[in-house]
């Protein structure tokens, strides 16, 4: 595999990603919210990391990062409409354009609506996708800045990409979203296997991500939406859900 991805836990239910690239050794870090339990990983790897990259602005994907970038002088990837707003960038990147890792090519996916300037990476090659918080598993991101609009065209493109991609999103929010999603999907029988392993995963004290674009699209209610309205409508509900 050209690249891998490993979740690293932080702050209370937060992931930063861990890639390396297996033809370089090249090693990059995605939304570092806290430094101590990245930096361990990083070292207990290798003790290498060459490149940060952000999703987006929120604190908990990005105050880790001046730590980290300090420790291994690692260069900063971000938006370039959120350039303002994040740490100081090395490469300010714009929808469409390419980030490399090493040998391993990603390419930058504007997935608007968590807040306006988010972006994801796809990288095809070794079918990862670092969607932040647009993407969840069974869910998607709070509509912070955004809109529903925004939301469903950045999911809708996420979910165009190949069914095996890794989704690796930024939180371990599944057990959460899977108890939701059967309010809305109670028939639905991926979603409802997907509810047993992901309650299986979580009594293990497992992990549930990263999930795959083929699960999503068979059993996520916020990417099976089929119109604007209806995501709108699935949100409002799952925002005012206890």
């Amino acid at each position: 595999m050209p690249v891998s991805a490993t979740a690293i836990p932080c702050l209370s239910d937060n992931y930063a990603w861990l890639l390396r690239d297996a033809a370089t050794g090249t090693v990059a870090i995605c939304d570092p919210g806290e430094a101590a339990p990245i930096i361990a990983a990083l070292e207990a790897a290798g003790g290498r990391c060459d490149l940060i990259l952000l999703t987006h602005h929120h604190g908990d994907h990005v105050a880790g990062v001046e730590e980290v970038r300090a420790r291994f002088g690692a260069k900063v990837v971000g938006a370039a409409a959120d350039a303002h707003r994040l740490p100081p960038l090395d490469q300010a990147l714009r929808p469409g354009e390419r980030v490399s890792v090493g040998a391993t090519e990603g390419e930058v996916i504007d997935t608007p609506g968590h807040t306006v300037g988010h972006i994801a990476f796809h990288f095809p090659e070794g079918g990862v996708l670092l969607c932040g918080d647009t993407l969840f598993s069974l869910g998607c991101g709070r509509l912070l800045e955004g809109t529903a609009e925004q939301m469903f065209h950045s999911l809708r493109a996420l979910a165009a990409l190949p069914e095996a991609t890794l989704a690796c999103c930024g939180h371990e929010y599944t057990e959460s979203n899977a108890r939701f999603a059967l309010t809305v999907e109670p028939d639905n029988a991926a979603l409802r296997t997907r509810a047993e392993e992901v309650k299986a995963q979580r009594a293990a004290g497992q992990a549930t991500v990263p999930t795959t674009i083929g699960q999503e699209r068979a059993a996520n209610p916020f990417i099976r939406a089929t119109d604007v309205a209806r995501l709108a409508a699935i949100r409002t509900a799952k925002d005012n859900f206890r």
